[in-house]
């Protein structure tokens, strides 16, 4: 007869993922080698700009006993500045292939090598006395962010639960930011945006891929990547044990998964040009370009790479438009956050619509504000928090959320 007082009750099996150390960990590895790249070189050649041109014009007048009109130097200067993006459209056109050959964290990690080797050759620049290094390592870094803002956010999504997606999908944004805001701090004057310390602010580049390529190999694969393409499922089974925790439903995901993988093997990989025409995922498609496009279109670059032009434009003295700098990367930074947090809560579309309703509210603002300095002066303080507030706009919305819309 069964003495079922005696039974040892089943452990509970939750539904909800929750952020274990290793999910935690591996975000943090993650996002801090490829998103943080990809802020801290939008943003590291603002302020000390003067700097960089100095060396440029010296270096042209050591070659040739003469130096640069000014329209040759902004030439070349804006052709270093549009060097970056130039190698972003080229990494995001190679980065398909090579998340399905590698892998997600294999893509990641071959990546590290469009950052370090820039580093080291900026960091040389100077001793070798040729700016080119500097162009042409611009581009590479460039590669190194177009991968990494592609298959980062890829990685994260597919790392968290459904629960936490929003959450973990900013982190993309959130990094970025940080890599912005880190770049304004070394970029001061007093630290390393001077005439001898801009070869290892350059430099510092490569740390970041460095750390991730000494700790991303110890954490796990994309499990949906190890289940659907590689067909490997005791070990996507293991990489969601160790992703969600012991108390987790991990079959409940993988049959999940199971069925993702038979509903696209029945419906064939699909090319670029034939999503278009591919009625279940038009209009998903649509919004998506629609949601990039306008994060990129929107302006944020320009503050981004000409900050302290802008607030010397708007009456900022200019020994002082690097600190208002950097107080606009902290700004930048805490309404992120502040947005990661509230994502899952408000949802995506709240977000993106308050946030282009204050871009928009404060552009025009700035506008009127610009047209009538030159009658009244006091108008420029409004020009900067118009800026800010522009700031603040695009962080809550514009910027975070088109990276996660797809998850």
């Amino acid at each position: 007869m069964e003495n079922k007082g005696t039974e040892t009750p089943l452990p509970k099996l939750h539904t909800k993922g929750r952020l274990q150390p290793t999910l935690i960990l591996t975000t943090l590895s993650a996002a801090f080698g490829s998103a943080f790249q990809y802020g801290y070189n939008i943003s590291v050649i603002n302020t000390p700009h003067k700097v960089f041109k100095s060396f440029y014009n010296d270096t042209h007048f050591e070659r040739y006993g003469t130096f640069m009109d000014e329209n040759s130097l902004l030439l070349l200067w804006s052709c270093t500045v549009s060097m970056f993006p130039l190698g972003g459209l080229l990494g995001s056109l190679i980065v398909g292939p090579m998340v399905d050959k590698w892998g997600r964290k294999g893509t990641l990690l071959i990546n590290n090598v469009f950052a370090i080797t820039p580093a080291i050759l900026m960091g040389v620049s100077k001793v070798a006395r040729a700016f080119e290094l500097i162009i042409f390592s611009r581009v590479l870094v460039g590669i190194c962010a177009g991968i990494s803002y592609s298959a980062l956010p890829m990685y994260l999504g597919e790392l968290a639960p459904k629960n936490l997606r929003g959450t973990l999908g900013t982190m993309t944004e959130v990094f970025v930011i940080i890599g912005v805001l880190m770049a304004q701090i070394f970029s001061l004057q007093a630290i390393l945006g001077n005439t001898t310390g801009w070869p290892i602010l350059l430099a510092l580049t490569g740390v970041p891929a460095l750390i991730q390529l000494l700790s991303l190999p110890f954490f796990p694969e994309s499990p949906r990547y190890t289940l659907i393409e590689k067909g490997d499922e005791e070990t996507a089974r293991q990489a969601l044990r160790r992703l969600r925790g012991s108390s987790y439903d991990v079959e409940a995901e993988m049959e999940e998964m199971r069925e993702e993988g038979r509903k696209e093997q029945a419906e064939g990989r699909l090319s670029v040009l034939n999503l278009f025409t591919f009625r279940p995922l038009r209009w998903q498609l649509i919004s998506i370009i629609v949601l990039m496009a306008g994060q990129q279109l929107s302006g944020i670059n320009a503050i981004n790479y000409y900050a302290d032009t802008i607030y010397t434009s708007v009456g900022v003295d200019p020994t002082q438009s690097q600190y208002v700098t950097v107080g606009s990367g902290v700004i930048n930074l805490v309404m992120t956050i502040v947005s990661a947090v509230a994502v899952e809560r408000l949802g995506r579309r709240i977000l993106l619509l308050s946030g282009y309703g204050i871009c928009g509210l404060a552009c025009v603002v700035l506008t009127v504000a610009l047209l009538l300095q030159s009658t009244v002066p006091e108008l420029s303080y409004l020009g900067i928090v118009c800026v800010f507030a522009y700031i603040v706009g695009h962080s809550i919305g514009p910027n975070p959320i088109p990276s996660i819309h797809s998850f």
